[in-house]
């Protein structure tokens, strides 16, 4: 009985053998421990031994794997800005009619409503300028958006990055600095892109303004009538041959760089409170759908996450976009007055329309910039700027 025991305890520290020398554990040592086992205890204390050593080689492999995770999560720029750049490509594509929608609802003045609401403003823009009408000013905006989400992106990397070191998470305080940072970095893209997009989504509703008499007294339409610019609520032929290099060169003409620079600080009064909102209400979105501290969260949750804190940051910086799209609204309808500068416009909105005006297209940059940020979370959960890297020859 006894030797059954010793046989079966031989054969158990064989097997436990040969696991250790699987982990590369040096196989002298536990042999010299195997030749002291004298009785049942010394046995005991050997498989111990084993355990013991099998788990502290099991911590030193995660450790080192866990380097390498935090390794591979540091994306390159290259990588970040192709993400970045094919994101907003795909979300301008899916959502760009939304948009145009957005810049003429906040457009509309009070008593010279064209449109009634989103779906209303779609189908006339469909009946009146076709299918591809609601894609006036997309070349702009697809031409640019590219430099613009890469720059927006990286530089809240960037900033976070900064940050972080020598700390083991970011504050909310830090998070939301390295939102305004990125903001800031952003609109150098953003002013112009935005600029000359404004001139040709709008030309479609003061085209339909012009062509609306009956609701406009003989005044009105004679101011309609004598408008300077040949882009300024031509009729929709007019409209159609509108191009962005036209009047990008029309305003570096009579204007200078500033020219496209126009509505600037408006728009640092929307892109940096929105940064500030975005990122770390996205950080910690996303953080609620992560398995574990080590682990990423899927790509479902990131686009979920991206959706929700998009939206939010969206509807709460509205007010400011109101105000930044009728600054840069270079064409002016019938009656519709000009401004000169933020605190004049939110003044004669506030006045003459009252604070429900800062409210206009609010669910339509939602439905904008949701699926935007979404889409974009998603590329740099798959990682489609790695993968582009690692096909490359010069990698």
């Amino acid at each position: 009985m006894e030797f059954s025991i010793i046989s079966r305890s031989a054969s158990y520290t064989t097997t436990r053998l040969t696991i250790a020398q699987e982990r590369k554990i040096s196989s002298h040592i536990y042999f010299r421990n195997l030749l002291s086992c004298s009785s049942a205890l010394d046995l005991l204390t050997t498989t111990i031994f084993l355990q013991l050593a099998k788990i502290s080689q099991l911590r030193s492999t995660s450790a080192t794997y866990l380097k390498y995770t935090m390794a591979k999560q540091q994306i390159s720029l290259t990588a970040k800005l192709i993400n970045g750049g094919i994101a907003g490509i795909v979300g301008v594509t899916c959502v760009f009619p939304i948009d145009l929608v957005k810049t003429r609802l906040q457009n509309q003045r009070q008593g010279q409503q064209i449109y009634k609401n989103m779906m209303d403003c779609l189908v006339k823009t469909v009946r009146s300028e076709g299918y591809f009408g609601m894609y006036r000013g997309a070349a702009v905006n697809l031409t640019l958006v590219t430099p613009e989400k890469a720059i927006k992106l990286a530089a809240n990397d960037f900033f976070r990055q900064y940050l972080s070191k020598n700390e083991k998470g970011l504050t909310v305080f830090k998070e939301m600095l390295a939102g305004c940072g990125a903001g800031m970095c952003q609109v150098v893209i953003t002013t112009p892109m935005e600029m000359l997009k404004i001139q040709l989504q709008d030309a479609g509703r003061l085209a339909a303004q012009q062509r609306k008499p009956a609701s406009m007294s003989p005044t009105k339409l004679a101011a309609t009538r004598v408008l300077s610019r040949s882009y300024n609520a031509g009729p929709s032929t007019a409209a159609s041959a509108l191009s962005a290099t036209q009047i990008a060169r029309e305003l570096l003409r009579t204007q200078g760089i500033q020219g496209l620079y126009k509505g600037l600080w408006a728009t640092l009064m929307r892109d940096v409170p929105f940064s500030m909102v975005y990122f770390p209400l996205f950080a910690h979105l996303n953080r609620l759908g992560q398995p574990s501290r080590d682990e990423s969260a899927p790509f479902y949750w990131a686009f979920f996450s991206g959706c929700l804190a998009g939206s939010t940051a969206a509807v709460a910086v509205n007010p400011c976009d109101v105000v930044k799209t009728r600054l840069q609204s270079l064409n002016k309808g019938a009656s519709e007055e000009s401004y000169n500068g933020v605190v004049d416009c939110v003044s004669k909105i506030m006045r003459k329309e009252g604070p429900s005006a800062f409210l206009k297209g609010a669910g339509c940059r939602a439905l904008v910039i949701a699926p935007l940020f979404g889409i974009a979370q998603v590329m740099y959960f798959i990682g489609i700027g790695e993968f582009i890297l690692d096909l490359s020859p010069f990698n």
